[in-house]
């Protein structure tokens, strides 16, 4: 018997069908030669300090650093999951081969794995490795499944990250929490979280210590076009008068007329990251909400595998890009233009050496008839952006004209669009990123003089802007600098922060966690959150430049470039530091988490608490309702608190790290009325 595992039970059900395991059972599929089961994403997880030892139970400075000898790993606390297990376990042992079907990413393969290795696998593992979930994609994954070890350098990148994360979560949450938090609450530490914090702090405290500057800018009108003045902004009014001056009355002469031709190429395919941002950008979403709804799409087969970072083709995907655009019936139109010729093969859209794992985020051609709303507005973005790279670039006359007032040079430049290539797909609607400023200008000859009209602008310097999610995702990807240029964005990936499929998670942490706060699209930090950075001296724990090396050798794991265990012992030597450099500061500084929130919500959490205090005491925690589904009640399990309707769906949860193991009923009900006011 062949044994299919997925990562959902709807991809089970898919792969059930193509396979004719069409009797369903309790947790599986089965059916011919094949019975095809399904976890519900992670079921294992890595063990808690308890797990280890009893010395790591209480929260102590004199325990830490906490470091096994060896990782373990264990079944979350969970009855529907440990359910699931177990009937995943008495089908391994009864397999002959087992088919890893799980997502095709690190964190898909780290899933299966833990899962196999808690069942005791010991028959053969192959894998099914597809891009989409098309029927064919899955056929044709089928006809083609891949050795487990092929993927061997991937898990072990995955189980890296995952062990880094512990090391340094763990230990560096525990460490400042004792050292610098008030009683009773925690202080959450992460390797990816802290550093995004510390970015948002940083950009903040620029724009309140910003002090503006004035200056003057000099301009001309001649023949109604403005000429800027070429030797760049004045600072001081004095200066400017003088300049001003100095021209007033005497005639325009035209220097230099030049023109020239002018190309631009259609946006680049979207990767995850870069979908989030246009999302951001266009409609205000969050990066969770653009993953959410791009999983979905992926999930109804119409669109490929969404956690990717690259924006390119492997060149095997040219052959099937007709086959693609002619079933996109809807948009018949704009890709009958590219079927009548010969699609262009631009390497700025098929490159196997930027391809790892997964191409770009493409449709699929499957019909999107059963999409609506939000969906609906995302597949069409992501079928734009796929028909525009086969369309031709848009060519384009740029001229600039320079012009003299008294040796003062001046510089007006204009564009006219000739041919408007890939724009034509976007028809009138404005693509902000390649909107120029530039005008058309009207004939100039050189030698040509008149009469114009001086002025002066006197403007400020301005601070930098607050974060977006979608600025936000963009520095998280170059570790903090700012990158315009497309080509220098794609090398700078490597060093990024955190993966594409994890950085909408890290910002949604920040905000439960009450470190930051949104204003309308702004992000900003809290008190918490910017006495946390404050308080961390270690660099190493929030500069994102330096955990964008770490991000590098984790990718280079995966390449097997670095080993995964030099990858461990740095980090376990880093804690060791940080936690002797903590233990020997003395100062007296505490965080303080109710400081979390803006003083507007500091006035409501009052009158929420006011409240509180004069209804009935809670003494149990039946008597507190689920703050997700609104239907459940609370139940305390080995290493959190969840709702009494998870095996209904519900995913609420708190774990024991965020607000302690021995609360009170009515100091639990406290907590998840302040965690979920936001």
């Amino acid at each position: 018997m062949k044994l299919c595992i997925t990562e959902k039970p709807s991809v089970a059900k898919d792969i059930a069908a193509i396979l004719g395991a069409d009797r369903r059972q309790d947790g599986f599929y089965e059916g011919g030669d094949y019975k095809v089961t399904w976890t519900f994403g992670h079921l294992c997880t890595l063990k808690e300090p308890a797990d280890y030892t009893d010395l790591w139970k209480r929260w102590s400075l004199g325990a830490l650093p906490m470091i096994p000898q060896r990782f373990g790993i264990k079944l979350i606390a969970d009855r529907g999951i440990e359910k699931q297990f177990n009937v995943i376990k008495k089908l391994i042992s009864e397999a002959d081969e087992v088919i890893n079907c799980g997502d095709a990413g690190q964190e898909g393969e780290l899933i299966q794995r833990w899962v196999m290795q808690k069942a005791e696998i010991k028959c053969p593992v192959r894998r099914l490795w597809i891009s989409s979930l098309t029927d064919e994609s899955i056929r044709e994954g089928f006809r083609d499944l891949k050795p487990e070890a092929m993927y061997d350098r991937l898990y072990h990148a995955g189980l890296s990250r995952a062990i880094g994360d512990w090391i340094l979560g763990m230990n560096a949450t525990r460490l400042y929490s004792l050292k610098y938090s008030s009683p009773g609450n925690v202080l959450s530490i992460g390797r990816v979280q802290t550093p995004t914090l510390a970015l948002i702090v940083q950009r903040q405290l620029e724009i309140e210590n910003f002090k503006p500057e004035d200056y003057w800018e000099l301009k001309t009108l001649y023949r109604d076009v403005t000429f800027n003045v070429t030797s760049g902004k004045f600072k001081t009014e004095q200066e400017a008068q003088a300049a001003l001056e100095a021209i007033t009355g005497k005639p325009f002469t035209v220097t230099d007329v030049t023109e020239k031709k002018g190309k631009e190429a259609p946006p680049r395919l979207f990767d995850l990251t870069s979908l989030q941002v246009e999302c951001n950008k266009k409609w205000g979403w969050t990066a969770d909400d653009t993953l959410r709804y791009i999983q979905s799409l992926y999930e109804k087969k119409v669109t490929t595998y969404p956690r990717v970072d690259t924006t390119y083709l492997s060149e095997d995907i040219y052959k099937k890009i007709p086959v693609i655009l002619g079933q996109m019936k809807p948009y018949a139109s704009l890709t009958a233009k590219v079927l009548a010729g010969k699609i262009p093969k631009s390497k700025k859209v098929f490159d196997n050496s930027k391809v790892t794992d997964h191409h770009a985020i493409i449709p699929t051609g499957e019909a999107p008839d059963r999409l609506v709303g939000d969906e609906r507005k995302l597949y069409h973005l992501i079928a734009l952006r796929f028909i525009s790279a086969f369309y031709p670039d848009c060519t384009f006359m740029s001229t600039t004209v320079l012009g003299e007032v008294e040796k003062v040079g001046f510089k007006a430049t204009g564009k006219v669009i000739v041919e408007p290539g890939w724009r034509v797909v976007y028809g009138n609607q404005q693509d902000d990123d390649n909107q120029s400023e530039d005008k058309i200008l009207p004939p100039f000859t050189v030698g040509e003089s008149g009469p114009h009209e001086p002025s002066l602008l006197k403007k400020q310097t301005q601070p930098p802007k607050f974060y977006t999610e979608g600025t936000l995702l963009r520095a998280m990807e170059s570790a903090g600098k700012t990158v315009e240029d497309e080509e220098l964005r794609e090398a700078m990936k490597e060093n990024g922060i955190g993966r594409p499929s994890t950085r909408a998670a890290i910002i949604e942490t920040l905000f439960k966690r009450r470190y930051i706060f949104r204003e309308r699209k702004n992000i900003k930090a809290s008190q918490a959150g910017i006495d946390l950075i404050a308080t961390i001296n270690e660099e190493l724990l929030k500069s994102a430049k330096l955990t964008g090396l770490w991000e590098n050798k984790l990718r280079r794991i995966e390449r097997g470039e670095f080993s995964a265990s030099d990858f461990i012992s740095e980090l376990k030597a880093l804690i060791n530091e940080i936690v002797i450099n903590v233990l020997n500061d003395n100062s007296a500084r505490r965080i303080n988490v109710e400081e979390a929130v803006p003083e507007k919500k500091k006035k409501e959490s009052a009158a929420s608490v006011k409240k509180r205090q004069s209804s009935p005491r809670i003494k149990s925690l039946e008597e507190i309702v689920c703050p997700v589904c609104g239907k459940g009640f609370l139940l305390k399990g080995r290493s959190a608190y969840g709702c009494s309707r998870f095996k209904e769906g519900c995913d609420f949860r708190v774990d024991f790290t965020e607000c302690g193991a021995d609360l009170t009923p009515a100091r639990v009900a406290s907590f998840v009325k302040k965690k979920y006011k936001q």
